[in-house]
């Protein structure tokens, strides 16, 4: 699809404020060097963030035989983010401030059978009310909530295409939202947001190409090439772990058998555990969050079970992440989400050692596999940034995945 003049002005608005609030305070010159956009360019940019009330000016820097440097920085309280982590097992909502400072929390549980829906969308209101009232924000502050739902989805639509794990076919659900939620809303997945996460605070900061690996109850890479966020010509850019790993192996909920997702996801990792130790304490069989906490403290205590289901899971993830090694050549990949985190370190000494047995000797020697190091909930963040996206758009223009409501005031 062909960018148009909006579009362009649309992303060097964001580009201008996402270096404003990677480095605040920070002056016009450096943020024409940081951006490779001119001079000219970048004051007119920061010129309507002031206007938009994103910015203030707060002093001068002395320069080398020149006149003295403007700064600018975030208006930290010139307006309010909302992102929400929709999972299956979940549904988690942050609320931050524009310099993306987390201001409150909230989640609520999902238990099995609670997939349809007008229940996701009522515990998605319930914690966005939370949130707000937690944090003593005005509604005309809040300029946006970003929405983050497993699966496919149409970012211009607001519609939830595809999402094996429930069976949800092409269910309106910035629609339903908006019948509870009086703010402009913004649809995307998990893996573009772990991926813009960890592009604007994480591991992959500073990198032109990074894989973002996200390990829940779904499995998928969120993918950073070429400096931006790739997400393929409909939006589906990243269904790894909908990729083969095992022909006529495991059936998984799209349909086919195999998956990558039925042997590293929640789901799948307890699959292992029972067929390693059909008995095993560790095992919670209907809950995947209680089962994941028990094999991290299992290996932590040098069980035997655990430490062999891990090193069982880190086969098949090892294998599955050289393959995206040898494809993509990253710089980074950044095991991200509640399983990796859970998992930590001991997942990540036996996942390296596993692709180290399959990738390609010289993309592997250029690529680093970490940790996500974003302390806070990476899909919240990515999700807030989505929001800000939109809040950037200039007056008039519907935001791509955008559901705009009347305002009582505008910025």
């Amino acid at each position: 699809m062909k960018r148009t003049s909006r579009d362009i002005r649309t992303a060097n608005r964001y580009e201008v404020l996402r270096q404003i609030i990677a480095a605040s305070p920070t002056s016009r010159q450096e943020l024409a060097a940081a951006t490779g956009l001119s001079l000219a360019t970048v004051a007119t940019l920061v010129g309507e963030l002031l206007d938009l009330g994103m910015l203030t000016e707060v002093g001068f820097e002395d320069s080398a035989g020149g006149r003295p440097r403007g700064l600018v920085a975030v208006n930290a309280s010139g307006g309010a983010l909302i992102g929400v982590d929709i999972a299956e097992t979940y549904v988690r909502v942050e609320l931050f401030d524009l310099a993306l400072n987390v201001l409150a929390r909230a989640a609520e549980d999902m238990r099995p059978g609670e997939s349809r829906p007008e229940q996701v969308v009522g515990h998605v209101a319930a914690a966005v009310g939370s949130v707000v009232a937690q944090a003593g924000v005005e509604g005309a502050r809040v300029l946006g909530v970003g929405v983050s739902v497993p699966g496919q989805v149409d970012r211009d639509t607001g519609i939830s295409e595809y999402a094996p794990n429930w069976d949800w076919h092409d269910v309106p659900l910035l629609d339903l939202l908006a019948e509870h939620i009086a703010y402009p809303l913004h649809l995307d997945n998990p893996l573009r947001a772990c991926a813009v996460a960890e592009l604007w605070f994480g591991a992959a900061r500073g990198r032109g190409d990074a894989v973002v690996v996200n390990l829940g109850t779904g499995v998928g890479a969120g993918l950073a090439l070429g400096g931006g966020l790739h997400r393929g010509v409909s939006n589906s850019a990243g269904e790894w772990g909908h990729t083969t790993l095992v022909l006529d192996g495991r059936p998984c909920h799209c349909g086919n058998h195999g998956c990558v997702e039925t042997y590293v996801g929640a789901p799948g990792i307890m699959r292992n555990l029972r067929e390693s130790s059909p008995e095993s304490p560790l095992l919670h069989p209907d809950d995947q969050t209680a089962t994941i906490d028990a094999l991290s403290r299992g290996v932590a205590a040098d069980d035997p079970v655990a430490l062999q289901v891990v090193r069982d899971t880190a086969r098949y993830l090892g294998a599955s992440i050289a393959d995206l090694i040898n494809l993509l050549n990253p710089e980074v990949v950044v095991l991200s989400s509640w399983v990796a985190a859970t998992l930590g370190e001991p997942l990540l000494r036996e996942v390296r050692e596993a692709v180290a047995r399959h990738a390609l000797r010289r993309p592997l020697a250029a690529t680093e596999i970490v940790l996500s190091p974003i302390p806070t909930d990476p899909v919240c963040l990515g999700a807030a940034t989505f929001a800000l996206e939109g809040a950037l758009n200039p007056v008039g223009q519907k935001p791509a995945g955008g559901r705009t409501v009347p305002r009582r005031t505008a910025l």
